[in-house]
């Protein structure tokens, strides 16, 4: 076996997605030194890539995915950002410092600041615990959008979409360009989780049954997908006969390479816990994008990958202190999880924390207590949707002992 070479870097970025190149654009162009980007896939850009609807960019841009993801690649290297693809991240053979794979063999990169930014996946049928059959036809969205735009491959007859969350109506879309009739969307909960009108199109032009309150209990057909049997809450059964079976949503945060290097990660996001600042428990180590809060938009991502690059040349033009301690942040209950998770001295206070719910809540009043003392209390001037972020000011933090107990955030 060849050892692996070895080289060293300022700021090494794992993940080369909205959020990853908008930081190593910012951090090169700011002059953090050596700024070298990773990511296995074999093209920089995340899942814009084989996204091929417009809508991505700044405001009042209307770039299709690939376009985007063009564009924020050449930005990084335009900036001065070196970009390695087909490159693997193995593990970590230090506090700052990874194995790697790609098309020059193994490598071990040391830097003095890793920049976690490694994105999400949706989880798959396996992963949903959906019993039955192991047809073929069976796909997220992201596996939908492959086949259908890189690829030019077929996607089936009579589709189903389980999901009603904004990008279930994006494999909506990809199955239309496919010429492939969506026979319906299913969703467990009351309403679809898109805006209105996106759903009303669907259903009125697209006419696209969504049929709500129902959850798929087996996958039929072998080798290929026949049908899928469906309960009601109300007890009812029903089979839809499809030959294509579109999973979505249900997004994970990839955090493998965190777990390996013994980051905490936060119980609620399943990502790695960070502060405002996105610094993670492990002195060095950032974390930002969808690894943190799967999953947010491209534009959300690739705006903190740019509040992070600050974050990041402070950390390399200062001190160098690495915050320890802090108050943890924590929900209650319908609410599902909180980012930033980690409040430490020194972290920016002006911040915006997203939140998720598990069902609709109609303008709910959000407090923000620790030790039974109320720190702040906001009324959203909205429905609270699953599946889509919630934001809440920061503006509060620093009234929090750092001494003090976790910092709970519930619905009053």
């Amino acid at each position: 076996m060849n050892e692996p070479s070895a080289r060293s870097v300022d700021v090494l970025v794992v993940g080369a997605g909205p959020a990853g190149l908008a930081a190593a654009t910012r951090l090169a162009a700011r002059g953090a030194g050596r700024v070298l980007v990773l990511d296995r896939e074999q093209q920089p850009g995340g899942v814009p890539r084989h996204c091929e609807q417009r809508g991505f960019g700044p405001p009042g841009r209307w770039w299709t995915g690939p376009e985007y993801a063009a564009r924020a690649a050449e930005a990084a290297v335009g900036a001065g950002a070196e970009l390695s693809c087909g490159t693997t991240a193995l593990g970590w053979a230090g506090p700052t410092t990874l194995d790697t794979t790609g098309p020059q063999g193994p490598e071990r990169i040391t830097a003095r600041t890793v920049v976690l930014a490694t994105g999400a996946r949706e989880r798959p049928r396996s992963a949903r615990l959906v019993p039955g059959t192991r047809p073929a036809g069976v796909l997220t969205t992201g596996e939908l959008q492959q086949t259908v735009h890189l690829y030019g491959q077929q996607a089936g007859r009579r589709a189903v979409v389980v999901g009603a969350e904004p990008v279930a109506y994006v494999a909506l879309d990809a199955l239309r360009r496919a010429g492939t009739e969506t026979v319906a969307m299913v969703t467990g909960l009351p309403r679809s989780q898109a805006h209105a009108a996106r759903a009303q199109w669907a259903r009125l032009v697209g006419r696209v049954p969504l049929l709500t309150g129902a959850e798929v209990v087996e996958v039929l057909g072998r080798p290929r997908l026949t049908g899928l049997r469906l309960r009601r809450h109300d007890g009812r059964g029903a089979v839809l006969a499809c030959d294509t079976v579109v999973f979505t949503g249900d997004f994970t945060p990839d955090q493998v390479l965190a777990r390996q290097g013994g980051i905490a990660l936060d119980a609620g996001t399943r990502g790695p816990a960070v502060d405002a600042a996105f610094r993670t428990s492990h002195p060095g180590v950032f974390a930002v994008g969808s690894v943190l809060h799967a999953a947010e938009s491209a534009r959300v991502a690739a705006h903190e990958g740019a509040l992070a690059a600050r974050s990041v040349l402070c950390h390399l033009t200062g001190p160098g202190r690495w915050p320890t301690a802090g108050a943890t942040v924590r929900v209650e209950p319908p609410l599902r999880w909180i980012a930033p998770n980690r409040l430490t001295a020194g972290a920016p206070t002006a911040c915006t924390f997203l939140l998720r719910t598990d069902r609709f809540l109609a303008r709910p009043l959000l407090r923000v207590s620790q030790d039974g003392r109320t720190l702040h209390c906001e009324r959203l001037h909205r429905t609270a949707v699953p599946g889509r972020p919630v934001p809440l000011s920061g503006t509060w933090t620093a009234q929090v002992d750092q001494e003090g107990g976790a910092v709970r955030v519930e619905v009053d």
